[in-house]
């Protein structure tokens, strides 16, 4: 089965196309950004090693997802012969809210619950339909499929779940902790405990995924017991540009003594805090951060042991949920690349069973692995993730391909 699987955001949509019934192949994938604004521009490569840049005349969305088409049944780039050759396109959408909580095949319904979900997730739900309208226009008749962010945490129990808030705004408002990055949990997850050898029913696993997002996730038995995001992605650990936990009252402390708007200190949280506000570099990625520190930066190596101890906090927090651990898993662009940031975080931890390999841990590589020591009661690995081949896969179960 030839799934097409489509990320739509406010002026890019990427895509990756797999042919599923060939060792998961990964045949062509891309990505056309600044659409709608200038320098409109697409970036493409194919399994046979061939790759094309350049600007594209898109305004849209449906216009972006016609210009992809085009290109998978190019005669000189394309990988396939016809447009019906793609059996499905899955769609990756950050929020289903309590009504959606497993991948489903998009319906009218469906659609209608991503439109009630604006107000909660107003920088991407809106995308992520325009994403699936387009491909309706374009992919006539082919079924689309929505993998949820959220979906993956739908299983939290209440006392994970819900705030400490009169129990009305929940029933009536549906304010509660959803969590996201659930596809990648989700996958990794699963991906751990397949490498593991033992059926993921019968662990208890903590995800830690780092990247300029980040957040932390109990898993038992294989679905979401408690996760760090909230409402929104920026409750949780502290991120690129996202303060993470914070005392509710510091937001009106700021807006009194600084004389800030609602939208003035929601873009300070948000884009503005983190490690950016932290490290003083003008830099979000721990990559600058790091280098900054090893070169005696005390600001920026402060920022990297705040941003270490809050990720461990969450860590211990966890294993206490669970009563008990099997598996650890780091994963995201620093989870999974930095040795330094994965060894700060377990300081200190080896009473609490975490017992890291330095030289395993210190190895670069794609792969899955395990980075703890031969004799540390819980295992730590390190699982890339790959968001797109988790919505070709839920999107193949949904169509029973």
């Amino acid at each position: 089965m030839i799934i097409l699987v489509i990320n739509a955001g406010s002026s890019s949509v990427k895509f990756t196309l797999f042919d599923m019934s060939d060792d998961k192949k990964v045949l062509a994938t891309g990505l056309i950004e600044r659409i709608g604004i200038d320098g409109t521009s697409m970036k493409y490569s194919n399994w046979k090693g061939e790759k094309s840049q350049g600007p594209v005349a898109v305004k849209n969305p449906k216009e972006a997802v016609q210009v992809i088409s085009e290109r998978l049944v190019d005669p000189k780039y394309g990988v396939i012969g016809a447009l019906s050759e793609i059996k499905a396109v899955g769609h990756r959408i950050v929020h289903g809210g309590e009504k959606v909580n497993k991948p489903v095949r998009v319906t009218e319904e469906v659609k209608q619950i991503l439109k009630d979900c604006f107000s909660m997730s107003p920088l991407h739900n809106p995308h992520n339909l325009a994403g699936i309208e387009a491909c309706e226009t374009v992919f006539k008749g082919v079924p689309n499929v929505g993998v949820f962010d959220t979906a993956f945490h739908s299983s939290m129990p209440p006392r994970t779940f819900l705030y400490g808030i009169p129990y009305e705004l929940y029933t009536q408002d549906q304010i509660r902790r959803y969590g996201f990055h659930g596809t990648s949990h989700a996958y990794v997850s699963r991906a751990a405990a397949r490498f593991d050898g033992r059926p993921i029913e019968s662990l208890k696993i903590i995800t830690a995924h780092l990247g300029n997002g980040a957040s932390i996730t109990a898993v038992k038995g294989g679905q979401s017991y408690d996760t760090s995001m909230g409402l929104t992605p920026l409750e949780g650990v502290v991120m690129g540009t996202r303060s993470g936990d914070l005392d509710p009252a510091v937001i009106f402390h700021i807006m009194k003594i600084k004389g800030l708007s609602y939208q003035d200190v929601d873009n300070l949280l948000n884009k503005k805090s983190g490690v950016l506000g932290l490290a003083g570099i003008g830099s979000s990625d721990l990559r600058d951060v790091e280098e900054a520190a090893n070169k005696g930066n005390a600001q920026c190596a402060q920022a990297l042991d705040l941003y270490a101890y809050r990720v461990r906090k969450y860590i211990g927090a966890y294993l206490a949920a669970l009563g008990g651990l099997d598996i650890l898993v780091f994963t995201a662009g620093a989870g999974e690349n930095s040795s330094t940031l994965r060894a700060a975080i377990l300081e200190g931890m080896d009473g609490l069973g975490f017992k890291l390999d330095k030289a395993k841990n210190d190895v670069r590589s794609s792969e899955i692995r395990v980075i703890s020591a031969a004799d540390s009661p819980y295992k730590i690995m390190v699982v890339p993730t790959n968001e797109e081949l988790a919505i070709a896969e839920f999107t193949g179960e949904v169509l029973g391909g």
